[in-house]
C-alpha cells in the first residue's frame, strides 16, 4: 500500500452532514438513493447518489448524519448531479453500511 503524507490526506475534505431528503434515485443501473444533505453554513445543503438500499430505507434515513466528501466535482449518475460523495464501508456481502459519527456533532464539522 501506498503511503501519503499527512498533507495529502488534508486535501480530501470529509465533513458531517444531516440528511433531509431520502428517495429511490429513477433510471440507475444499480439500485440506489439520492440524498439531500445538510453541511451546515458554510457548505449548505449538497445532492448526492448512494447505493445503500440493501440496509436503509429512504424513510430510516432522514434525520440521520453520515459523513461524506465535498471537494470532489459533481458526477452525473444518470439524469441526477451527485454533488458529494457519501461514505461507507463494505459489508460480508459487498453492499455498502454507511460511515457516521456515533454521536451527534454540528453539520459541516470536518474529519481529521
Amino acid at each position: 500500500m501506498e503511503q501519503i503524507t499527512y498533507e495529502d490526506f488534508e486535501k480530501v475534505d470529509i465533513r458531517v452532514g444531516t440528511i433531509l431528503e431520502a428517495a429511490p434515485l429513477e433510471g440507475v443501473r444499480k439500485p440506489a438513493l439520492r440524498l439531500l444533505i445538510d453541511f451546515g453554513s458554510e457548505i449548505g445543503t449538497k445532492k448526492s447518489s448512494a447505493q445503500i438500499t440493501v440496509h436503509y430505507t429512504p424513510q430510516c434515513l432522514i434525520g440521520r448524519q453520515v459523513a461524506a466528501v465535498v471537494n470532489f466535482p459533481p458526477r452525473q449518475i444518470g439524469k441526477f448531479m451527485s454533488e458529494v460523495l457519501t461514505l461507507g464501508f463494505p459489508a460480508g456481502d459487498g453492499s455498502v453500511v454507511l460511515f457516521a459519527p456515533d454521536q451527534v456533532v454540528p453539520d459541516g464539522g470536518k474529519l481529521f
